[in-house]
């Protein structure tokens, strides 16, 4: 990639499209999530290849619970079989594996998996890959906001002690905020997908189907990040 601007440090994916581009298929739609995994895989790799610090995966929202319930299952076995197998490239690359989201109602052998990954990545101080697992940013805010408080009617914090960066820092995981969120498939959505963390984020909707993203097309979305004019705020 030719360099003209700093990439992005931290890179927010909302990875759209994975059941359409199995229906386009004549597959179930669960075939377009098995697909989706090996789509994963390359992209991190890419993306420690190009020195970019930080990814966050909107992988399944709080909202997703109301999908058909077959769809739902598959979906939480698929997430034990990656946790438990097909991450092991991220320990021999020095990544680290953090989740976003609430742990309920995520059965127990899930959230095994997840704890297991996280410590035994935990260490590692490359690459970052947050991974947003019944995730909502409304209930990021509303989680963050009752931790706050009952640290307030504890005596442990002041209200004045409670800033934007206080509040950045206490939210599910204390990361940098988004520089860059891409929305595949082409909807225009964010879809309650890390609100807070995006405010200064530039935004790409590419119409290629998840499954499809291969790392040439993230090159793409990163020459036009590299092209734009970022601005936070201030005057042009």
């Amino acid at each position: 990639m030719e360099n003209k601007q700093a990439l992005p440090q931290h890179i927010g994916i909302i990875m759209d499209g994975n059941g359409r581009w199995a229906t386009k298929r004549g597959l179930p739609r669960t075939m377009g999530h098995k697909h989706a995994v090996g789509t994963i895989k390359e992209l991190c790799n890419h993306m420690i290849d190009l020195g970019i610090s930080y990814c966050s995966l909107y992988a399944f929202s709080t909202e997703n619970f109301k999908r058909e319930q077959q769809e739902v299952d598959y979906l939480m076995d698929l997430f034990l079989s990656i946790f438990e197998k097909e991450f092991s490239f991220l320990k021999e690359r020095n990544a680290k594996v953090l989740f976003s989201g609430r742990r309920e109602p995520l059965s127990d052998k899930v959230l095994h998996a997840m704890d297991t990954l996280m410590e035994e990545t935990k260490n590692n101080d490359g690459f970052v890959l947050n991974i947003c697992l019944n995730y909502g940013s409304h209930a990021e805010v509303i989680d963050t906001t009752k931790k706050l408080c009952e640290a307030y009617q504890e005596g442990k914090i002041t209200l004045d002690e409670i800033t934007e960066e206080y509040f950045q820092e206490h939210l599910y995981q204390n990361l940098p905020p988004l520089d860059f969120v891409i929305r595949t498939s082409g909807e225009y959505r964010l879809s309650n997908f890390m609100m807070y963390q995006a405010s200064y984020a530039e935004f790409y909707f590419p119409k290629v189907l998840f499954p499809d993203f291969s790392k040439e097309e993230l090159d793409k979305a990163l020459l036009e990040f590299q092209n734009r004019n970022r601005r936070f705020g201030g005057s042009e």
